[in-house]
């Protein structure tokens, strides 16, 4: 405890860090209290099918990440999946099209091009996915609930063209303070602000399982304290997943600089085993999300009827490959062989058995393969443990932290967030945030 205290008041003694964390809390609370506004002309009253009807299966996840404002009408409703899907796709057009491709090689100005395209995918997404959810507040909360169309005589169609363009204002703002926190906060700011979303709805998914398990005469104490330890567990495998790395030995060979030689020593290359992080759980999630829109956000229509079972074998087959196939793809995309080769043989180091230059690539990549494979099902496993524990009768809404994307994304961001803070400490000669060793995230490479 006092080993706590002492790290709290060194965080807060570093006076950048300081205005780093401040400015964060402070776009945090901009974004939780957005999630609370309604749609203008929607009497927020009437809301109460839509929120229970947004409590469970696909659409409860989408609700989750958006940190219940999907079940509000907020203006925050769609959230950063717009945003997300358009990431998706330019970064597919980055491997399989030149030009994009070209783009990722140009450094800054490339990626400031590739963001300014990503903006403007997420606008068409949202003109698309915005009236959808229009569409499917019309069909879920009774008719007297819209009060522009009521009692200020606006048609549907002018109502829910406005309400889009509110979508889609929201959306970018939303987008936008991700930006910042990235920018001038801690931590990555997208990913943090889907975490926010998450945390928000954990206390009310433990409650909700408390209060069932002690409902009931099967067990039901012993059975919650079963849950919870295992629970435990799998976040002691989520975080060992995170932190994993092989390591690669690299031999660095004397340099002469006048009469003194330097270097000569063995160092090593962290490979992680999972260098992806959780962009691989989001994308994939993103994907089954998808055909949500053409169903008006109904899982039970259309080919959502199909995969909008979240507990179902096709779904969770469907979710496991895409998971494995992103995983390869992310770490394809985030590490470079071939540059890692190039930077070696340029500081006069080497693979000991392994000669320099295309033999180096050749070994790296095969290493990333071999570690990439059961870091990608390990992933996999833990992002379909909640359809599992669904099946054991873990209350629908605390499965979805029994493993899954919500854990996943949590772990990961929260790793990584607490490594910036750490990094603060030691480049002031503070402790680190642990007694051993250093913490290491997702991004720690």
């Amino acid at each position: 405890m006092k080993k706590f205290i002492e790290t709290i008041k060194n965080i807060f003694k570093i006076e950048e860090l300081r205005k780093r964390l401040v400015y964060t809390f402070l776009l945090i609370l901009v974004y939780r209290f957005g999630c609370f506004v309604v749609l203008p002309g929607i009497d927020a009253s009437m809301l109460a099918n839509l929120q229970s009807r947004t409590q469970e299966g696909l659409v409860g996840l989408l609700n989750m990440f958006s940190g219940g404002a999907f079940g509000n009408a907020s203006i925050f409703a769609l959230g950063v999946m717009p945003y997300i899907s358009a990431s998706i796709v330019i970064q597919l057009l980055g491997v399989f099209v030149p030009y994009f491709r070209k783009l990722q090689m140009e450094g800054e100005s490339g990626r400031k091009k590739m963001n300014q395209m990503t903006r403007w995918l997420t606008i068409a997404i949202i003109c698309i996915q915005g009236p959808a959810y229009m569409a499917s507040i019309h069909s879920q909360i009774p008719a007297a609930a819209f009060v522009a169309v009521n009692q200020l005589g606006w048609s549907n169609f002018m109502f829910n063209i406005v309400s889009t363009i509110i979508l889609m204002a929201g959306s970018m703002f939303v987008m936008w303070l991700g930006e910042r926190i990235t920018d001038r906060g801690i931590g990555n700011g997208i990913s943090l602000i889907i975490m926010i979303g998450i945390v928000a709805r954990l206390p009310y998914a433990l409650l909700a399982e408390i209060q069932e398990k002690l409902s009931t005469n099967n067990g039901g104490l012993l059975l919650l304290i079963v849950e919870i330890v295992i629970w435990f567990f799998v976040v002691v495998a989520a975080i060992a997943l995170v932190q994993a790395v092989r390591r690669v030995p690299v031999q660095y060979a004397k340099r002469v600089i006048g009469n003194r030689q330097y270097g000569g020593v063995r160092q090593y290359i962290p490979l992680k085993i999972n260098a992806a992080g959780v962009m691989p759980i989001i994308f994939a999630q993103a994907l089954m999300l998808f055909p949500l829109i053409f169903s008006r956000w109904d899982a039970t229509r259309g080919l959502a009827a199909t995969l909008g079972n979240y507990r179902g074998f096709w779904y969770n087959l469907i979710f496991f490959i895409l998971i494995v196939v992103f995983t390869y793809f992310y770490t394809a995309v985030t590490v470079n062989p071939t540059m890692m080769a190039e930077s070696m043989k340029r500081d006069g180091g080497f693979i000991p058995g392994v000669k320099p230059g295309k033999k180096t690539v050749e070994y790296l990549d095969g290493i990333m393969s071999k570690v990439t494979l059961p870091g990608s099902i390990f992933l996999g496993i833990i992002a379909i443990l909640p359809a599992i524990a669904g099946i054991f009768g873990v209350n629908n809404s605390f499965a979805s932290f029994y493993g899954g994307t919500s854990l996943l994304i949590l772990v990961g961001v929260v790793l990584d967030t607490l490594q910036q803070v750490e990094s603060y400490l030691l480049m002031r000669h503070y402790d680190g945030l642990m007694k051993t060793g250093r913490l290491s995230g997702r991004s720690g490479m």
